[in-house]
């Protein structure tokens, strides 16, 4: 059974801003949550439970599941100064609206990064274009679920654009936890060809291609890789982080993110943070990527 919310909010959240407080930090900024429409949400939710191929058949019980006043009070109630409200399309026609949403989100949200999306459909370019100037700060690419190659000519422009303005892209890239047609390191690779500048966030660490993505972090400057769900026991039952790695991991400190998958996580909130502890890269690397790292790339102040 999933774990109310009103439940954590007191007992977990102690232990989460402990967490950070040991560290000194004024609190957390996770780069991966997700606040959609509720009905959106919901049927995010119903799939999970359904245990649809997407999540490779793994049993996947929500643990924050309630309704959006009770989970911005829980991650609040954590210590998370600044998140994101991770949205995507599985379909043309629907990254418009989406984004429609997000800005009213994003109005009665201030501690909530203003976030956007996109698909590679005609007129993608000029949705997005509009996404920047009405705030956007970071925008969601999910190639599992909408199933498109991220090199797609459609979205050439839009990648061009984003660039060209330094907004980063949190895209679902890696093949975890079950593969795509187009997940893989392969088609990503030939986006950053094309844009070398592009601030691209790997979601997952990269799952299960790890390495391939550490690689393309320690090609490209601006490449930077999120925590979410990596470490985890969850995650290391299918696809273990190789051991091998850590130093590669360690020395690109200033380019990994927090991010969690907040609320859609079959565990405590908690549990992410202990597990990146437990890696044994240190203090000032936990500083870094729990918190210092998104308050740079995002600027936000102490």
């Amino acid at each position: 059974m999933a774990v109310r919310a009103r439940d954590v909010h007191a007992a977990e959240g102690e232990d989460v801003r402990l967490f950070w407080t040991r560290l000194g930090l004024p609190g957390l900024v996770d780069v991966h949550t997700h606040f959609m429409p509720e009905r959106v949400l919901r049927k995010v939710w119903h799939y999970f439970d359904g245990l649809g191929p997407l999540t490779g058949g793994v049993e996947w019980p929500i643990t924050y599941r309630a309704d959006e006043a009770e989970r911005l009070a829980v991650i609040r109630e954590f210590g998370v100064r600044a998140f994101t409200a991770m949205l995507y399309p599985h379909k043309a026609g629907m990254a418009s609206w989406l984004n429609s949403w997000a800005v009213d989100f994003a109005r009665r949200t201030p501690d909530c990064l203003h976030t956007a999306t996109l698909f590679p459909e005609p007129g993608v370019e000029g949705y997005v274009g509009e996404a920047v100037e009405r705030g956007a700060r970071v925008f969601k690419a999910h190639v599992q679920v909408g199933a498109y190659d991220p090199a797609d000519q459609l979205l050439d422009s839009a990648w061009g654009l984003l660039a060209e303005a330094g907004i980063p892209v949190v895209m679902h890239c890696g093949s975890g936890p079950a593969p795509g047609k187009h997940t893989g390191p392969e088609p990503v690779a030939r986006v950053l060809a094309r844009h070398p500048r592009l601030r691209l966030i790997v979601a997952h660490l990269g799952m299960p291609e790890y390495e391939d993505f550490l690689g393309l972090a320690e090609r490209y400057g601006e490449v930077r890789l999120d925590t979410t769900m990596a470490f985890t026991d969850f995650s290391e039952r299918f696809a273990p982080f190789p051991r091998v790695a850590l130093p590669r991991l360690a020395d690109l400190g200033d380019r990994i993110l927090l991010g969690t998958d907040f609320p859609n996580i079959p565990y405590p909130y908690v549990h992410q943070l202990r597990a990146l502890e437990r890696l044994g890269l240190g203090d000032d690397w936990l500083r870094a990527v729990c918190y210092e790292n998104g308050a740079h790339l995002f600027k936000i102040a102490s």
